[in-house]
């Protein structure tokens, strides 16, 4: 079977390492930049193109992990491909390619990719959707090679299910750097708070959030909530995410 990538950010790139390592055969690697093909095609042992009409007509399957902006206009310029489509993304929807291609499909990996990061692509779920069964089969065929979890998921949860993972992680790790310049601002470094998050994190792999929130907020200690606005006076973006956060935890109470 004959994969062809197209993309070379994070997730293009941990996916295409991800199918060499378990023998699948990356055979094309394309991005918006000739480079960065040639970069990633060099790691997977696989031809770099410069153009989106030099993709293999033979190849089984063609990988979209672009930004989300920019998969219809790449699905505009694979129209015709006689193979499999499928795109990475887990807030666009599977119709970008109706009308475009016979078969096609999402292939979406529920985890935060940095290429310095090395993953597990094993523990990663894998979130697939497809226009047939044939189309579904073909996705789950590569999908277990490369995961223990393999769902089916409809574009309608998956929506619901990155917009999740926009809160557990994106502004997550937002907060943790607001967090890291109110440190660095008052001569402290981010490395005390390390063992904390480490904790939070490990709390929630065997219990519900909800039940394992700390903080003065769900304790009411009204004087705290106080004096940290009183330290956010001169940083009004600080302090209105501070409230709203505040005020949501106290609603949310189990």
């Amino acid at each position: 079977m004959k994969i062809v990538i197209i993309g070379s950010g994070n997730v293009a790139t941990h996916l295409a390492i991800a199918l060499k390592e378990v023998g699948l055969h990356v055979a094309q690697v394309w991005s918006y930049h000739y480079t960065n093909a040639v970069q990633l095609a060099h790691l997977v042992n696989a031809q770099p193109i410069a153009k989106l009409d030099e993709v293999d007509p033979q190849a089984a399957l063609c990988l979209i992990a672009v930004k989300d902006d920019a998969v219809a206009g790449i699905a505009e310029q694979l129209a015709g491909f006689k193979g499999l489509v499928a795109h990475t993304c887990g807030a666009v929807p599977m119709d970008v390619f109706a009308g475009k291609f016979s078969s096609y499909g999402v292939f979406y990996p529920l985890q935060t990719f940095s290429k310095s990061k090395t993953l597990n692509f094993a523990d990663i779920p894998l979130c697939l959707e497809a226009n047939s069964e044939a189309s579904m089969q073909l996705l789950k065929q590569v999908a277990v090679k490369l995961s223990k979890r393999v769902l089916e998921v409809g574009s309608d949860k998956r929506k619901i299910l990155h917009l999740a993972a926009v809160f557990a992680c994106n502004f997550t790790n937002h907060l943790y750097a607001l967090g890291e310049q109110l440190l660095e601002a008052n001569g402290l470094e981010f490395d005390i708070l390390r063992p904390l998050i480490n904790e939070t994190a490990a709390k929630v792999q065997h219990a519900s959030p909800l039940a394992v929130q700390t903080g003065p907020a769900i304790r009411n200690d009204e004087q705290t909530l106080k004096a940290h606005q009183e330290l956010l006076v001169q940083h009004p973006h600080l302090l209105a995410i501070y409230r709203t956060l505040s005020e949501s935890i106290k609603k949310t109470k189990s």
